[in-house]
């Protein structure tokens, strides 16, 4: 079991973080204060912290086959059906995608399916999932 990860990002409105990622998502939610809430993302321990002045962290992007890849991002790498049914909940929430769901590196080693979303504070997210987890680090 990989041990979880913990990772705090800034939000300018905490009540739409906590809609986004409590009801979008559907994290549970942890421990909170006016200033801050805990989510289990995944497995994973992501805190947002209020900001009011944080503006958009995507700053650079880069060409990642063929697409603009916005840098910083963070995410998961998801089972295969997990993937897909996060995709559908984003796509019936009719949430916008910065790179639509779809296969990154087809045919060749890597082959991913991945997506790229903003969060309501403008955070950069990337969800992927591989057929055959063992190519998450294949050259």
């Amino acid at each position: 079991m990989i041990p979880p990860f913990h990772l705090a990002v800034p939000v300018n409105d905490l009540a739409r973080a906590r809609h986004f990622y409590g009801q979008i998502f559907g994290c549970l939610e942890g421990r909170s204060s006016k200033e801050w809430i805990d989510f289990n993302f995944f497995g994973h321990q992501l805190v947002v912290h209020l900001d009011p002045q944080h503006k958009s962290g995507v700053v650079h992007h880069n060409q990642v086959d063929g697409k603009e890849v916005p840098v910083p991002h963070f995410g998961v790498v998801l089972p295969w059906d997990d993937w897909q049914h996060l995709a559908d909940r984003l796509r019936a929430a009719d949430w916008a995608f910065v790179i639509e769901p779809g296969i990154r590196f087809a045919g060749e080693v890597g082959e991913q399916a991945t997506m790229f979303l903003l969060d309501p504070a403008g955070n950069a997210l990337e969800f992927k999932a591989f057929r055959d987890p063992a190519m998450l680090f294949a050259k």
